[in-house]
């Protein structure tokens, strides 16, 4: 009996040590501590970036004139060859004249027998054979006709409608007989060996594009690119768009540039040569602001960020970090603040 009790107490004992060892493992949980989480980090340094947006723009003639007669009138001749180039000076356009033309040959007749008229006045006044206010009025007879020939002689001018420079005329809406009036528009001049490119920019580059500034773009259906120079922009900001107008100079010819066409415009703009750029995955965006994870010291510690230009790879960093930080760019959702960090591979932008 005793034996027994001995026996029992032995296995009671073993018992009770297996439940304690039991509790203890389960207050722990049974595993090891972990080590720091292994990571990828980026280091920052200083790039030159810039922005690449693209804008619609036009092609226009350098110069675009409708041409229009200053005075009404009959067509009596018309030397206006649809889609022909011109050169500057050329008539375009007689209207009917020979009204004006008599009267000019009137006046220039009156002329001569004025002139005469003062000549004699201008004897007799050496003899005191007239008084001084007489032969003024002779004299003034001639400027007065001299005067009015002049005026004639703008009036016939302005029955001639010359090319004011040389270019390509378009399609005429008139024709030969016909009367015409100051409102009606003839045909239109366009300067096209030299074509410009017009196009808005958002408000926030304005500062950036001035006279000589160069871009490229391309025409709708075109294959090429081109360029052209910048030789001025408006000078206000429309305050409905807010955007700013800008005018380029197209640098070359090409058969598939022509006037009134739509271009894509392509700029390259903010540049920035002491940029820091981040991989964009290294972004954590929260309901506030945007973060990212730096390594402090073999720990994570969490960075609020401004951003900036970003791409499909990079953003750049505008406030928040300095060159030579370490940002952290793999688990991120496992990463706590402030807790042990390995990184196992580090990469930079080169």
């Amino acid at each position: 009996m005793r034996s027994f009790l001995r026996i029992s107490g032995v296995f009671f004992a073993v018992v009770a040590l297996a439940s304690c060892a039991k509790k203890k493992d389960f207050a722990t949980g049974g595993k090891k501590p972990q080590g720091p989480l292994a990571v990828d980090g980026f280091v920052v340094s200083a790039r030159s970036i810039s922005e690449k947006i693209e804008v619609p723009g036009s092609l226009l003639p350098f110069e675009e004139t409708p041409i229009r007669a200053e005075v009404g009138g009959r067509i009596v001749q018309l030397n206006i060859k649809e889609g022909g180039l011109v050169q500057g000076g050329t008539l375009l356009v007689k209207l009917f004249d020979k009204d004006l033309q008599a009267s000019l040959h009137k006046l220039e007749v009156q002329l001569q027998i004025k002139q005469k008229t003062e000549e004699r006045s201008n004897e007799l006044l050496k003899i005191n054979g007239i008084s001084q206010q007489d032969y003024d009025l002779s004299a003034l007879d001639v400027e007065n006709l001299k005067a009015d020939i002049e005026s004639t002689r703008i009036a016939i001018s302005k029955t001639e409608i010359r090319a004011p420079y040389t270019g390509r005329v378009g399609l005429r809406g008139i024709s030969l007989g016909s009367y015409i009036a100051p409102t009606d528009i003839i045909t239109t001049l366009r300067q096209v060996d030299k074509l410009k490119l017009e196009f808005s920019i958002p408000e926030k580059y304005a500062k950036e594009i001035v006279a000589g500034y160069v871009v490229t773009f391309m025409v709708d259906g075109g294959k090429d690119y081109h360029r052209a120079t910048v030789m001025a922009t408006e000078n206000s900001v429309d305050a409905n768009t807010r955007t700013l107008k800008v005018r380029a100079t197209v640098n070359e010819n090409h058969r598939e540039l022509v006037p009134g066409v739509f271009a894509k415009v392509n700029l390259q703009l903010g540049k920035d040569d002491q940029a820091l750029l981040v991989p964009t995955q290294a972004i954590i965006p929260t309901a506030r602001d945007k973060q990212v994870i730096i390594l402090r010291k073999d720990s994570a510690s969490y960075t609020v960020v401004e951003t900036g230009i970003r791409d499909s790879a990079f953003v750049q960093i505008v406030k928040g970090l300095k060159v030579g930080d370490t940002v952290i760019t793999t688990g991120l959702m496992a990463i706590r603040p402030n807790a042990k960090i390995k990184v196992m591979r580090v990469s930079s932008q080169k």
